[in-house]
């Protein structure tokens, strides 16, 4: 029986080693890819939590829907009070609509329905609206501070800083 030898010739073997050097070169492109990614900061870009809103006399009695889309917050102002409204429905983070002549909050995720001084009385929503702190400042404009969250389950609506007086 004769022995087999395996040779490569120089056409076979830079071949390979070409192979070889393109794949290392492609993993190591991956993996600082891969390290460079980890090392750059993700970063979310989100509006502030407090913000100016304006003056009292800017508005009107009822809705106001001006900072929903900016800021996730409505304006009610009713029977002198003024206070800021999450547009977070409170049973599964939907953004309801302002239906004005329902003079309701719809929920469209799941129906949930809310008085427009936010508290739910149609659906599956647990609990009211949350309100945010609001306040005014020294030169007499509103400032909302979502930082602040007020719940009505605990009471907390009647809370200073859970509505102005305008």
């Amino acid at each position: 029986m004769s022995e087999q030898r395996l040779s490569l010739n120089r056409r076979e073997f830079f071949g390979w080693l070409s192979t070889g050097w393109i794949m290392f070169a492609a993993a190591s492109t991956g993996m600082a890819s891969l390290i460079f990614r980890f090392l750059y900061p993700n970063v979310v870009f989100e509006p502030p939590m407090d913000f100016v809103a304006g003056f009292p006399s800017d508005y009107e009695e009822g809705v106001d829907e001006r900072w929903k889309n900016g800021f996730g917050v409505w304006i009610y102002k009713n029977e002198g009070k003024l206070v800021a409204m999450s547009n977070i429905c409170t049973h599964l983070g939907c953004v309801p609509t302002w239906l004005p002549a329902e003079r309701k909050f719809k929920c469209p995720c799941h129906g949930s329905g809310y008085y427009p001084n936010g508290v739910n009385f149609e659906g599956p929503a647990p609990r009211p609206l949350e309100r945010y702190r609001v306040f005014t400042n020294a030169d007499g404009k509103i400032v909302i501070d979502k930082s602040k969250v007020f719940r009505a389950e605990k009471g907390e609506w009647g809370y200073p800083g859970a509505y102005i007086n305008v």
